[in-house]
């Protein structure tokens, strides 16, 4: 039987009072989970797998797990079902690895909303096959999960940074600054709800017989370009501004997300203009979530920083 000193020094170790390497270690699981499994859902999506278990929460009416009769379909759904428990997992060992931290620390709740909006999301895709794939449905499903990887990019952020946040962190210099930062934050959610309706009218279905949403999908390639221009544009701005206000580690995080979302509008060209090869589109999805989180990373490094006092020069 383990000693109270044994058993102590491992709750010590789960359940820190301050944030430490383990705590680091499982926040950047947190966001690497919660990305990858829109790579797998992608899958699903993509192979026509989407119904490959016809039932939920069991995969077919009479086994909760896939039976040879399904094929490879039903494997690829069920093993893209199973990762949510994974999500479950280490969304707890998050939660618990902040628990116990100071109250003022605030890194409490933001990995609680990411367990509770996980058992969300697995109830949502649930409704995705009780529907049959209704495109309105499958795309609630991705944009909470893109709010998912969202929230871990910010719980991520504030915990590598959780010792330098300043008690108040009103924005106290360069207003403008922190406006094109909101401008980018809209743009960049906004392409993601564009990007939604255009999948949803292209030939991605995840099943043969699933519904489309019946836009043109011609034309929701060019209105989904337009707000991605856009958002690359206010992001070149943003950098201009950052350099010009010497903010220096929100500079390179800038220039993070400006390449990443040159590489997402390159995708976005490349499978507009040869048929949407799965590989592409596979690729597109994951960099549209990984933008997001990259996205709150930089927000709450450009919040401290433009929360300091400019620095007084001779």
């Amino acid at each position: 039987m383990p000693s109270a000193k044994t058993q102590s020094s491992f709750r010590d170790r789960i359940m820190p009072v301050e944030t430490t390497r383990y705590t680091r270690v499982i926040t950047w699981l947190n966001v690497i989970t919660n990305i990858g499994i829109v790579g797998t859902g992608g899958l699903v999506r993509l192979t026509g797998s989407g119904l490959g278990c016809s039932e939920w929460p069991y995969c077919t009416p009479e086994s909760i797990f896939p039976t040879p009769e399904l094929g490879i379909h039903g494997m690829i759904e069920f093993g893209n079902r199973t990762l949510t428990f994974v999500l479950v997992v280490v969304a707890l060992l998050a939660f618990l690895a902040v628990v116990r931290t100071p109250k003022q620390l605030a890194l409490r709740r933001i990995p609680l909303w990411i367990g509770v909006l996980i058992i969300v999301q697995a109830v949502v895709g649930g409704i995705t096959v009780w529907l049959e794939l209704d495109p309105r449905i499958v795309g609630v499903h991705f944009l909470i999960s893109a709010l998912l990887a969202a929230l871990a990019g910010l719980q991520l952020a504030r915990v590598q940074r959780v010792h330098e946040l300043p008690a108040n962190l009103a924005i106290t210099r360069d207003r403008g600054v922190w406006f094109v930062a909101l401008l980018v934050t809209v743009l960049c959610w906004f392409t993601e709800l564009v990007g939604v309706l255009t999948t949803g009218s292209g030939p991605h279905a995840g099943d043969e017989l699933a519904a489309r949403n019946g836009l043109d999908p011609v034309i929701m390639h060019h209105v989904h370009a337009w707000p991605g221009y856009a958002l690359l544009i206010s992001i070149v701005v943003l950098r201009i501004l950052v350099a010009r206000a010497k903010l220096d580690a929100s500079q390179k995080l800038t220039d993070t997300l400006a390449v990443f979302v040159m590489m997402q509008i390159g995708f976005g060209i490349y499978q507009a203009r040869t048929g949407l090869p799965i590989h592409s589109v596979a690729v597109h999805m994951v960099l549209a979530v990984t933008v997001l989180a990259m996205l709150s990373v930089l927000l709450v490094n450009l919040r401290r920083e433009l929360s300091q006092p400019n620095e007084v020069t001779e």
